[in-house]
């Protein structure tokens, strides 16, 4: 998957061998956005806010570590924010699934385990995103619902969509797939409310960035800071959307890393994160929380936290203060 990824940033003879369908992928996302849009099929609202954080591309662009730093801003505010998700990965037999810290990565997926933890609200994690508010909100009593993906999920009605964006890859050849990385046609960003660009930005959109602030250790969860591993050899593993991002950002923290890509939300075995020459183990958060089970003394997790720029945080306090007082 990863070589059909990098093969998106560009137009090719595979991305235009694969343009027909792409063409048909466009047709059928615009139609069934117009169908939810027009009131023929039917979507779902809600009594409080939902804010949907989505993208139009797939692969990672920065959106959990965005929801995580809104979560604890809004509460920080005074408000009472509950969270839902697909939980992709997630094996469950019972869904709608609450997740706490607790909860397996095998039943409700990475994503929704880590957002458990890093954010202390609930969450509910369910294919159907209508199904998942109405569970959260019948078990919570929350004041605005952060719904992390579901851009795309036009059943569930929102209040606010806040488009994230790869700064680096951007939207690629802006091709629908199969040829390119969008899951819809490329203006449907600029129906969003906001944009938000993780990395370099134009004026008329909105900056964040994500920064380290330590390592943990996986196995017994001492942290250390950014720069304890400069200049030392390390393994780097990573199964998320843009592995080479996180692999670029050991490396401005001085790491000599040796980069082991693997495809998106992949499930670890114990033999994928164990090389036989006894280096240090450097992953993502997300990763780490699938194997927690199995690591030991010399596997660690980058810490990150996104960083908004101000108008960012003016918007979203500006938006608060009409939706909710």
């Amino acid at each position: 998957m990863l070589w059909l990824v990098d093969r998106w940033q560009s137009r090719n003879l595979l991305s235009l061998a694969l343009w027909p369908l792409s063409l048909l992928y466009c047709v059928v996302a615009v139609l069934r956005r117009w169908l939810y849009l027009s009131g023929i099929l039917r979507s779902y609202g809600h009594d409080i806010p939902v804010v949907v954080v989505g993208n139009i591309t797939v692969g990672g662009a920065g959106k959990t570590p965005f929801v995580i730093w809104f979560a604890n801003w809004l509460r920080a505010q005074g408000h009472r924010p509950g969270i839902v998700l697909r939980g992709y990965g997630g094996k469950s037999n019972d869904w709608p699934l609450s997740v706490n810290d607790s909860t397996s990565a095998t039943e409700a997926g990475d994503e929704a385990v880590l957002l458990a933890r890093q954010t202390g609200c609930p969450v509910v994690a369910a294919p159907d995103r209508v199904a998942a508010i109405q569970k959260l909100l019948s078990t919570h009593d929350c004041t605005i619902v952060l719904s992390d993906d579901g851009l795309q999920h036009y059943r569930m009605r929102r209040n606010l969509e806040i488009a994230v964006v790869d700064g680096a890859r951007r939207y690629g050849n802006a091709f629908c797939l199969p040829a390119g990385p969008l899951r819809e046609p490329r203006w449907r960003a600029d129906r969003a409310d906001l944009i938000v660009v993780n990395g370099p930005h134009g004026t008329d959109e909105l900056g964040m960035t994500i920064e380290a602030t330590g390592f943990r250790n996986v196995s017994d969860g001492k942290v250390v800071a950014p720069d304890y591993f400069s200049g030392r050899p390390v393994h780097a593993i990573a199964g998320i959307g843009n592995p080479y991002r996180f692999f670029g950002t050991l490396e401005k923290l001085g790491l000599q890393i040796i980069a082991h890509p693997f495809p998106d939300h992949y499930r670890f075995a114990p033999a994928d994160i164990r090389p036989i020459d006894g280096s240090d183990v450097i992953m993502t958060e997300k990763d780490a929380v699938k194997c927690e089970s199995f690591a030991d003394a010399r596997h660690w997790a980058l810490m990150v936290t996104a960083l908004p720029d101000e108008r960012l945080t003016n918007q979203l306090t500006e938006w608060l203060e009409g939706e909710i007082g």
